[in-house]
């Protein structure tokens, strides 16, 4: 089982450097250098070699670019070991992984658990007053995103059209556009997220995630 407690990328040395070592891993099975991965990702290869190193802090925005250019989730970079296809499945609250942008304060719990070949996704987003997650990249073709607004006024940015959401209102979109959420309200604002994943979503990070992760743990709870 993983470990009860929220995974905080940039609050817990050890779990920031877990997600480097991730993101190296897949990296290097993909037989991509860092000036490669730099040229998919529109990410600096700077700011890469110092994520893989555990030593810099992605934002939501940066991290999900890392994330496509290894043809993998977010979530699935913040696994762990129980990533094998299951018939049943609790998240207890203290379970949830957890992503915190330190320069921001958003934050994202997913509520779903990590398994082989899952094709949904859900994800409470928490986003501070007047904070943005800035903008997100396109999604693969059959993505699609259904938002629900459960606390405070959400904006919703697609493309070149803005959707306002207020508490009770929902939304769905096709995500393979690049896209933004934001609060500009001076209170905190929630929402759900459930991903609904094209077939071919699930590919190459997945499973070398798979095969990866018991060293992986093995390293970080050496560190913890």
């Amino acid at each position: 089982m993983g470990t009860p407690l929220a995974r905080q990328i940039g609050q817990q040395d050890p779990v920031s450097q877990a997600f480097g070592d991730r993101v190296r891993v897949i990296r290097e099975q993909a037989k991509l250098t860092l000036e490669q991965f730099s040229k998919l990702s529109g990410v600096s290869r700077a700011m890469l070699s110092k994520v893989e190193r555990g030593e810099k802090s992605p934002t939501i925005g940066v991290a999900k670019r890392i994330a496509h250019a290894l043809d993998t989730s977010l979530s699935a970079l913040m696994g762990d070991e129980e990533s094998s296809r299951r018939t049943f499945a609790l998240v207890r609250k203290d379970q949830r992984q957890m992503f915190r942008d330190a320069k921001t304060g958003f934050e994202r719990y997913l509520l779903s658990p990590i398994m082989a070949g899952m094709a949904v996704e859900v994800v409470l987003h928490r986003l501070p007053p007047r904070i943005s997650t800035g903008k997100l990249p396109p999604y693969p073709s059959g993505t699609g995103k259904h938002v629900l607004a459960v606390r405070g006024r959400i904006v919703v940015g697609i493309q070149d059209a803005e959707t306002v959401l207020e508490e009770g209102d929902s939304l769905y979109f096709e995500a393979d556009v690049e896209h933004f959420f934001e609060n500009r309200t001076g209170m905190m604002s929630e929402y759900y997220l459930v991903i609904s994943a094209g077939s071919a979503y699930q590919h190459r990070g997945d499973r070398t995630l798979q095969a990866a992760a018991p060293g992986l743990l093995a390293s970080t709870r050496a560190k913890a």
